[in-house]
């Protein structure tokens, strides 16, 4: 799906719009979060929008500044009063699996620091079963990838050790590795993250529990916007 479908479009923009200046905003990852920062942008030259961003991923970093989008490392502030981001599947209880542009943990720590985290997808990415679509990332320490590899397959997952076009190792921001895993279906997402989390070796998981308070979903023809739950 390019930047152009127009579902991304109206998810991006509608995203865009709740950026207000004076906020400190998160800027995630991938290509839903890249068009969202290209309409901020845009809004900066047409409307003198002031905000400061706070990128997941080096890629962001980059794309922010050729956009003249003013940026603060996470240490430098205090909380985010905003985070947008995509995710790669949101199920009814707004529990994402998100990583397949390699930025989970990054990511996963700057929502965390946000009042308010705004999760922007099309609609195909609404599913009933956490990793019907897709394998769940899991990023790890590249000391001992392929004994935390077959730990992994101990688990009941069918892995693969992410590389890139050329077949060398997908290195993450931070250094690491990403092994990409298929489970059997289950209806126990946050028992599957605690038991991975257990493995020598891993750092984090693409599961995103209690992290979404707004989805927005992008049609080609309109918007729909689902509050999560209160948590308690």
């Amino acid at each position: 799906m390019s930047e152009s479908d127009p579902a991304k479009h109206q998810a991006a923009w509608t995203a865009a719009a709740l950026v207000e200046s004076g906020m400190v905003v998160g800027l995630g990852s991938g290509t839903t979060a890249s068009l969202t920062i290209r309409l901020l942008g845009d809004r900066r030259l047409a409307e003198g929008l002031e905000f400061v961003g706070v990128p997941t991923s080096g890629a962001t970093e980059e794309l922010a500044r050729s956009l003249a989008i003013p940026l603060r490392e996470l240490d430098e502030v205090a909380f985010l009063d905003l985070n947008l981001d995509g995710a790669d599947e949101v199920d009814s209880q707004f529990r994402m699996i998100k990583g397949r542009g390699g930025a989970l943990l990054r990511e996963k720590i700057v929502v965390s620091t946000a009042r308010r985290k705004v999760t922007i997808i099309t609609a195909e990415k609404r599913v009933e079963r956490l990793g019907a679509t897709m394998p769940l990332p899991i990023e790890v320490s590249l000391f001992g990838l392929k004994h935390t590899q077959a730990k992994l397959a101990q688990l009941g997952a069918s892995t693969s050790i992410r590389t890139q076009s050329d077949g060398r190792l997908y290195l993450t921001d931070g250094g690491n590795g990403i092994i990409d895993c298929r489970f059997a279906e289950s209806d126990d997402p946050e028992g599957l993250d605690l038991r991975l989390r257990q493995v020598a070796g891993v750092l984090d998981t693409g599961f995103f529990f209690g992290l979404c308070d707004l989805l927005v979903v992008g049609h080609t023809d309109r918007v729909e916007l689902f509050e999560a739950p209160a948590r308690g």
